[in-house]
């Protein structure tokens, strides 16, 4: 069960979720490249139109958007990326 109380939090420092389109068959190496860039905490392979899914958590806005324009943009197999900025986050008990 959710407790709003407890498990919900507003970002005082940038999170971003970061969706990525690669080069056909370039998934593996541009997820390994992500996870050496400073701030990617998390990065996921996934199905649909995207083809990864990264999460970077730094410590100012002005961090974000160099991590996003001049790292991860730059990288030489991503084709197209969408940042999105997150403003809260809730967790559930469950696991």
């Amino acid at each position: 069960m959710l407790h709003l109380d407890s498990d919900l939090k507003v970002i005082g420092v940038p999170q971003a979720i970061v969706l990525i389109n690669t080069d056909i068959g370039a998934e593996e190496e541009v997820l390994n490249q992500l996870l050496n860039i400073e701030g990617v905490k998390e990065a996921y392979i996934v199905y649909g139109v995207y083809d990864i899914i990264a999460k970077v958590d730094v410590e100012s806005q002005e961090k974000l958007k160099e991590i996003v324009t001049s790292k991860i943009r730059k990288l030489p197999k991503v084709r197209a990326t969408l940042t999105m900025i997150v403003v809260e986050t809730r967790k559930s008990e469950k696991r």
